[in-house]
């Protein structure tokens, strides 16, 4: 059986060193090096953890081995993200969260995993982005907190 392909973005390598995302980011790095999840990361992620610092850079480069390398931004994700765009989806200042969407579309993973609640995570949105991707012929992507994927034991949590 093929492991669940799971995209990640940048809030939730970050959330790996935020005391309220910390326990559930850390948690689905594990089930990726356990080979619960195969971790798809983008060129985009990489871009923007270049302003990072380093404990959540070296988060991606351990994931980066178990990815085989960053998906490129190419021109069939910016056509989505164009189409995004055109629906408002979201504002011009969010277009990477818009990006981000469209790459793991355009990927064909089985979900994305965002701490983003604003603007990715968010009922209304899920349903706005999808309705895009059907449009373009696209399938719906899922899109959940890690929260909701990880295996991690929410008994074992201290912070509960």
């Amino acid at each position: 059986m093929k492991k669940p392909q799971i995209y990640v973005d940048t809030s939730v390598l970050g959330g790996c060193f935020e005391p309220e995302f910390a326990f559930w980011s850390k948690g689905l790095v594990a089930d990726f090096h356990a080979g619960v999840f195969t971790p798809v990361l983008s060129a985009l992620l990489e871009t923007e953890l270049r302003r990072a610092p380093e404990p959540v850079r070296a988060v991606y480069s351990e994931l980066l081995g178990l990815a085989g390398g960053p998906i490129p931004v190419d021109d069939e994700a910016l056509d989505l993200l164009a189409a995004y765009e055109a629906h408002a989806v979201l504002g011009p200042r969010f277009r990477s969260d818009m990006l981000h969407i469209a790459l793991a579309t355009v990927a064909d993973v089985d979900l994305l995993v965002s701490w983003n609640f604003k603007h990715i995570v968010r009922f209304d949105k899920i349903r706005l982005f999808n309705a895009v991707n059907l449009e373009q012929g696209y399938k719906a992507l899922s899109i959940h907190s890690p929260r909701e994927v990880t295996t991690r034991d929410r008994d074992t949590n201290p912070s509960r």
